[in-house]
């Protein structure tokens, strides 16, 4: 742990005190009475999202397809009480109460009468469409309609609605009932009284607001691909992957890229067809190495899930770069954390210059409460003002990597991203 930049910890009080405000809204824009939440999809996901409601006293329908599903995610919830009333963060009792306002259901006519409904279903547009289409038709009018979506246009979702004014993103994290960030993604046409009710909602449970307008990934996501990019040609140039991870841990990450790869599953998204290999993730999917949950990924993993490097993953990787004539060389801990970093950074400029986020030190919550970006920088673009905006423009030249016009500007006027 590096000792904390100076003003970090009043930087992020105070990007806090703010994240809720919403710069356009009049201060007394009605609130919609929300007593009373439904859920769909029973699975990870939408019983973390679920587990915030009832925690906070607020009574949820969950919704699923099948009753074994259903059965599960529900079984799910309570080992996890549980395993928080033995762990002493709350009152049996308590456990008990939260669990007995869970009304689980196989109808969404049973969602008729919630005031909030979040959809936690497959991230794929075409199911998101049609579950929005049964919601409008049944769920009473001047009900907020949710999408827990991580990357999805929420003003198309919104379309396949008679009530575009209704719906908006709720982008909850893994695992949703412990982690503190919530995307609030406002679509073109949502509405005032919702989108502020969903905002004050976020503190009754224990979360911490940021809004973000409609692009792929929104604010996180979109920068999180631009990490990924670099990490992913780097270990095709020579760049170990276990050494790409140990960078962003030396930074104070709790995991890198790799590490985050194993963990969420190599699997997810993959088409299951081991002849088709056109990616590395997809031979390491071939060879039945999915991550964690198969005991190998990039990493070995015991049965304790300690990791260890895979000289099969190494082999496997040197015959893709040999395969795409790609030169092997040594990659420096420099250059990894410059082409890790820095296109991050301007990413997030782009962010702010688009709009897509209000304020700098929304980038910064949403980094810190989402993504595990270390405390002690105080958020990746008050980190960025520190690093010194010259030098990362000079990294980011260095390496052909683009700038945006906002970062750019603010190098060549020593201004700041943070006031």
């Amino acid at each position: 742990m590096s000792e904390s930049l100076p003003g970090a910890q009043a930087h992020i009080q105070a990007a806090l005190q703010l994240c809720a405000r919403i710069d356009d809204l009049p201060a007394d824009t009605p609130l919609i009475p929300i007593r009373k939440v439904g859920v769909i999809g029973a699975g990870t996901m939408g019983g973390g999202i679920t587990m915030n409601f009832l925690s906070a006293g607020i009574p949820v329908t969950i919704v699923e397809q099948e009753q074994a599903a259903l059965d599960r995610g529900v079984g799910v919830m309570g080992k996890n009480y549980e395993a928080s009333v033995k762990r002493g963060r709350i009152e049996a009792a308590d456990a008990k109460a939260a669990m007995e306002r869970l009304t689980p259901s196989l109808s969404f006519d049973d969602l008729a009468d919630c005031d909030l409904v979040i959809e936690a279903v497959y991230e794929s547009m075409e199911v998101k469409k049609d579950v929005f289409g049964r919601l409008d038709a049944i769920v009473k009018p001047g009900a907020i309609l949710a999408s827990n979506t991580s990357y999805l246009n929420v003003d198309e979702i919104a379309a396949a609605t008679k009530r575009p004014e209704a719906v908006l993103g709720m982008h909850f994290f893994s695992p949703a009932n412990i982690m503190k960030l919530l995307e609030v993604v406002r679509g073109k046409l949502t509405g005032a009284s919702q989108l502020a009710t969903v905002m004050q909602l976020a503190g009754t449970i224990r979360k911490v607001p940021v809004v973000s307008g409609v692009c792929h990934g929104f604010i996180g996501n979109r920068m999180l691909a631009k990490r990924q990019e670099q990490a992913n040609l780097m270990i095709m140039e020579g760049a170990k992957y276990f050494e790409i991870d140990q960078v962003l841990l030396d930074f104070g990450f709790p995991m890198g890229p790799f590490q985050m790869g194993d963990l969420a599953g190599l699997d997810i998204g993959w088409h299951r067809d081991p002849s088709k290999v056109t990616t590395v993730r997809e031979a390491l999917c071939a060879a039945g190495r999915w991550g964690q949950k198969t005991g190998k990924g990039f990493y070995d993993y015991d049965e304790n899930r300690q990791r260890s490097p895979s000289d099969e993953v190494l082999a496997i990787i040197a015959d893709f770069a040999s395969k795409e004539g790609k030169a092997q060389r040594a990659v420096s801990k420099e250059e990894i954390f410059a082409r890790l970093l820095y296109p991050m950074v301007s990413e997030g400029a782009l962010i702010l210059e688009e709009a897509i986020a209000q304020r700098a030190g929304d980038v910064d919550l949403v980094w810190l409460n989402g993504y595990g970006w270390p405390a002690w920088t105080g958020g990746i673009m008050y980190w960025a003002d520190h690093e010194g905006l010259p030098k990362i423009v000079a990294g980011l030249e260095q390496y052909g990597l683009p700038v945006a016009p906002l970062l750019k500007r603010l190098a060549n006027e020593g201004g700041k991203f943070s006031g």
